[in-house]
């Protein structure tokens, strides 16, 4: 196994990690943006008025998009595990 082998795998496991933490992070982000402008204009500052709408966020993006994810690292498990034949010969 070469070292350009081992930098190809880590590269794309890391691509893997930021996107499928952006899927699930992007629109947390854009709630809590939005209910922090929110809190700003009515001057309430409730701690959980900004928690509760970003998890509800997450657990609809999980629901919505977790066939998705799973699929993505199913699909990079199964090739990572496919390609050791390659690697160690």
């Amino acid at each position: 196994m070469t070292p350009e082998t081992v930098l190809t795998v880590g590269q794309e496991a890391l691509y893997l990690t930021l996107v499928l933490c952006s899927i699930i992070l992007l629109p947390a982000l854009l709630v809590g943006l939005i209910v922090s402008m929110f809190q700003a204009a009515t001057q309430i500052n409730e701690m959980t008025l900004s928690f509760i709408p970003k998890l509800m966020v997450i657990f609809l993006v999980l629901i919505v998009a977790g066939p998705m994810i799973l699929g993505m690292i199913v699909n990079y498990t199964r090739r990572l595990i496919e390609s050791i034949p390659g690697m160690i010969g």
